[in-house]
């Protein structure tokens, strides 16, 4: 400052001298050259921005990363178990800018609907069985936490689990365990040693009556070929449509009997198809099961858009899951078969959070493209292809986790015991949230949704 007062003083100085010394035009001529270099020497050198130094700590973990140019802008919803906490984060900040109060502990998902209601899968308090991700009771839950809806089925034969779906018509699907007893069991061959097991069930509630108006049974589509003086014997390679009672995957080798022996925990609906999508961890597979079907085709192998009633319109991830030799494994265990829907860049594929248990230890997500015509052909290869994987070092939950599609073709990907990342179709890593909780799934919503009309209210 000192310096720039003395140039100026020092220039007025000059300016008077030459003034007097120079013609007219000389002055004006070097007045204007002097002028100029006051004005440099006044000029001030624009201000470098200040640089966003990660991690940025919130109240529930770190943003690790964030590349505005490539990332996605919005907020995104998290389920997180450990506290039974579900809310909104700004993902530039780890902001939380709403939080639900709920009245139970989470029976795994939630969901913000587009009209800003949640539709939550909750757990009963002293459920009469439970298994890994049980529940009891669905609500739709008003942002103020109000109830606006409440459905509840948990009892000593069934309980509402895991996940839950908005269906176009405005019913709920669910997913229940149902039990089945030592003498329905020994009726039909079964060779396990459990006193109980439970089977899945797929029911869908009508809101507005608390009807169960569909409901898709497990137990009735079951082969075995342990004792063909019993029902439902067959040879499994023979009839892929069919779900062998028997059949034991990995992990269940791995806990050891406990009556859950398919531990379906996810489900994803197709408007185009009306097909819903089944993830069924204990057989690492994904089931499709046609919704078309009237209430009384779903018992039965015929009926329905696809002419098979109740038995599974296609099946795929684990061949030897119906003793298919001619189809390669894909995956062990898995989470969230989530088909993408009209819009999303890859719309009719599917992702999958494919766990990786056993003896792999990687997670790994991928996007497979189903055959344009869903067919289960005995004793050939019947998996899709794979279009687009994800994987890299330290991706890996033994349990839970999930990933979603975004219109700018990113991919979000919730990694259970570890937090959430963003990443491009190129695989670049341009999201990532670091948590010390335990997160189900999460869920992104673009700054202009109407799920988030609420927010300005």
């Amino acid at each position: 400052m000192k310096h720039k007062l003395f140039l100026k003083v020092l220039s007025c100085f000059l300016l008077s001298f030459v003034f007097a010394c120079s013609s007219d035009d000389d002055t004006t001529m070097i007045q204007e050259e002097l002028e100029e270099e006051v004005v440099e020497e006044e000029e001030v050198e624009p201000e470098i921005p200040t640089e966003i130094v990660y991690p940025i700590t919130g109240e529930t973990g770190d943003i690790l990363r964030y590349d505005s140019s490539l990332s996605k802008e919005g907020y995104v919803l998290f389920n997180e178990a450990t506290e039974d906490r579900v809310y909104l984060m700004v993902k530039d900040s780890a902001q939380i800018v709403h939080e639900w109060q709920l009245e139970f502990g989470l029976g795994n998902d939630v969901e913000l609907l587009s009209d800003g209601r949640l539709l939550a899968s909750l757990g009963v308090e002293s459920p009469d069985f439970s298994f890994g991700g049980f529940g009891g009771i669905i609500q739709l839950i008003n942002p103020d936490s109000s109830i606006d809806w409440e459905y509840v089925l948990a009892n000593e034969e069934h309980i509402i689990h895991h996940d839950v779906e908005m269906l176009p018509n405005g019913n709920v699907l669910a997913l229940v365990w149902d039990l089945r007893l030592p003498d329905e069991l020994d009726a039909i061959g079964y060779l396990g040693e459990e006193e109980k097991v439970y089977t899945e069930s797929i029911i869908e509630i009508n809101p507005a009556t608390n009807e169960v108006v569909w409901k898709w049974d497990s137990w009735n589509h079951i082969i075995q070929d342990t004792d063909n003086s019993k029902p439902y014997f067959g040879i499994v390679a023979n009839n892929p449509e069919k779900i062998n009672i028997n059949f034991i995957d990995v992990l269940r080798e791995e806990t050891g009997p406990d009556g859950d022996i398919m531990h379906a925990n996810g489900l994803s609906y197709d408007s185009n198809k009306d097909l819903i999508y089944l993830s069924v961890n204990y057989f690492s597979e994904v089931w499709v099961i046609d919704h078309s079907t009237t209430a009384e085709e779903a018992i039965v192998d015929t009926g329905g858009n696809y002419g098979k009633g109740g038995d599974l319109v296609y099946r795929f991830g684990n061949p030897s899951a119906y003793n298919n030799e001619s189809g390669e494994r894909l995956f062990y265990n898995n989470h969230f078969p989530n088909i993408l829907k009209d819009g999303l860049p890859g719309a009719g594929n599917i992702l999958v959070y494919a766990n990786g248990n056993g003896d792999t230890k990687q997670s790994v997500v991928y996007e497979f493209s189903l055959p344009a015509e869903l067919n289960l052909i005995p004793n050939e290869n019947n998996e899709p292809e794979t279009v687009w994987q994800y994987t890299r070092d330290n991706l890996y939950s033994a349990r839970v986790s999930g990933a979603i599609r975004l219109d700018n073709g990113n991919t979000l990907i919730t990694s259970g015991s570890m937090g959430v990342i963003e990443v491009t179709n190129e695989k670049e890593v341009v999201w990532e949230f670091e948590g010390t909780g335990f997160y189900w799934r999460s869920y992104h919503y673009d700054l202009d949704s109407d799920a988030l009309s609420f927010l300005n209210n």
